[in-house]
């Protein structure tokens, strides 16, 4: 079809946390990441306060890619990709985030990581901070409650930014940012403690964590103007229920709490609508002369964000709802669902990509779109994943419209779990992402083996013809 540039980002994406275990090897520190259960095993998930013996923690073995990430890459680069989105872990560079001096181990295995991909031709992507914290800051000052955690990050961020100067052109400041109104011990190891009031807590540590992306960003493109830095935000399209008035404003309200993010990374400011939901929820930042200044000047290259599903708002509770990525809502009749009950919706990515793009003008890049599956392993090793294959060709097609039809600048297109990994939203090993099967179960049990899916085969196609093969 000829829809997408000549140099598109084809690749995948992992988070550091979710592939490469080796928690506690070569110096790192304990981070948020390492102290969550996994579901499948505990009955729910849960937070713990450090590491409690007897305990399982998925991420503190993962799938191993710390010690076998050259297979990886290799079989990365037998698909044809373009680029790896993956994250720096920050308690391997810095273990309890408030060091003078950086983990020279930490630093060389990314050194060693990134050789690899270019080795190959595979441009980095890297999230500066994915869905992991530094325990002891959260213990220690409260995590992003605390304005100390700007400065603690931005040298975690000039650390890497100079390392890796000449290696890693492509950056996002940090994972799903707006995921923190969601589940922000996931995203920010924020936990509600008693007496505080909960808005004011989440958009407090958000304003912090936003001033951070600025000053990051600012600092970045001063030690290398090639850099590319973007912000990465979870996309979730809302449709209104009905035609009816009142659906449609729960629709618009609906996403504006998550367009809060992208304005200010984008435009450099909060808009009129956040500064009245501060005021009407009684939240009142507590802010520093120069944080305007620096919203202003950080402003992101590119929009990177995530989309899996849509979801639906509606003026009145519901009692049958679903889940997807984060969000409980109302249930689409007109949509298939995932074995995790997510709804599958194409055309959803279409409209986010529009919606995006109307609204900034700025590059767009999808660095997270995938199912989560079952997959069955057949007794001659083979993995059919026809599923899969599906809602990607149907995800890419739409994506393509966007780009062909309407406009879209689009530079990439990473699709989650290159690999199998553990999943963040419930720990399991079970809920499956991957071109390449690892044979690892909920309990932590398995060879680690790496083994190709039908998607392998396809998705090498999809980047050989750049999107004009589907079939």
């Amino acid at each position: 079809m000829g829809a997408f540039q000549e140099n598109f980002l084809w690749g995948g994406a992992v988070a550091a946390n979710q592939c490469e275990g080796a928690w506690d090897e070569d110096g790192k520190g304990i981070s948020t990441a390492d102290c969550i259960t996994a579901g499948a095993v505990d009955k729910e998930r849960e937070y713990t306060r450090g590491v409690v013996e007897g305990r399982y923690y998925p991420s503190h073995d993962a799938i191993d890619f710390y010690h076998r990430y050259q297979e990886d890459i290799a079989l990365f680069a037998e698909m044809g990709f373009k680029c790896f989105r993956t994250s720096i872990n920050w308690t391997r560079i810095y273990p309890h985030g408030d060091e003078t001096e950086p983990n020279e181990k930490g630093l060389q295995f990314y050194d060693d990581l990134f050789d690899e991909c270019l080795r190959y031709g595979i441009e980095p992507v890297v999230t500066i901070s994915h869905y992991e914290t530094p325990y002891y800051l959260v213990e220690k000052i409260g995590s992003w409650r605390s304005r100390e955690m700007i400065e603690h990050y931005l040298d975690f961020c000039r650390t890497i930014f100079k390392r890796y100067r000449n290696k890693v052109k492509y950056w996002m400041t940090f994972n799903e940012i707006n995921v923190i109104i969601l589940k922000p011990e996931i995203a920010a190891g924020l936990r509600l403690e008693e007496g505080e009031n909960w808005d004011q807590m989440i958009y407090q540590s958000a304003h912090h964590m936003l001033v951070a992306s600025a000053k990051a960003v600012k600092l970045g493109h001063e030690i290398n103007p090639e850099f590319q830095i973007g912000m990465m935000m979870l996309y979730p399209t809302f449709y209104g229920e009905t035609c009816h008035p009142l659906d449609q404003l729960k629709c618009m309200q609906a996403i504006d709490m998550h367009y809060l993010f992208s304005d200010v990374q984008v435009r450099g400011a909060y808009s009129r609508k956040a500064e009245k939901f501060f005021e009407q929820k009684g939240i009142r930042l507590q802010t520093e002369e120069g944080d305007w200044a620096a919203l202003k000047k950080g402003t992101v290259d590119y929009i990177g964000f995530s989309y899996y599903n849509s979801n639906v708002a509606s003026r009145e509770m519901k009692k049958d709802m679903t889940a997807g990525n984060m969000l409980h809502t109302v249930k689409n009749p007109y949509l298939k669902t995932s074995d995790w009950g997510w709804t599958v919706d194409a055309v959803g990515l279409r409209l986010a990509l529009n919606y995006l793009y109307d609204r900034y003008q700025i590059p767009l890049f999808v660095v997270e779109n995938g199912l989560g599956a079952v997959d069955t392993v057949e007794k001659d090793g083979s993995i059919h994943d026809s599923y899969r294959i599906s809602y990607l060709r149907e995800h890419i097609e739409q994506m393509e419209l966007a780009v062909e039809e309407d406009g879209v600048e689009l530079m990439g297109y990473t699709p989650w779990g290159c690999i199998d990994l553990v999943s963040a939203g419930t720990g399991e090993m079970k809920k499956r992402y991957g071109f390449v099967y690892v044979d690892r179960d909920n309990e932590g049990n398995g060879t680690l083996q790496r083994s190709k899916k039908d998607s392998f085969e396809w998705y090498k196609k999809v980047i050989a013809s750049n999107g004009a093969c589907l079939d």
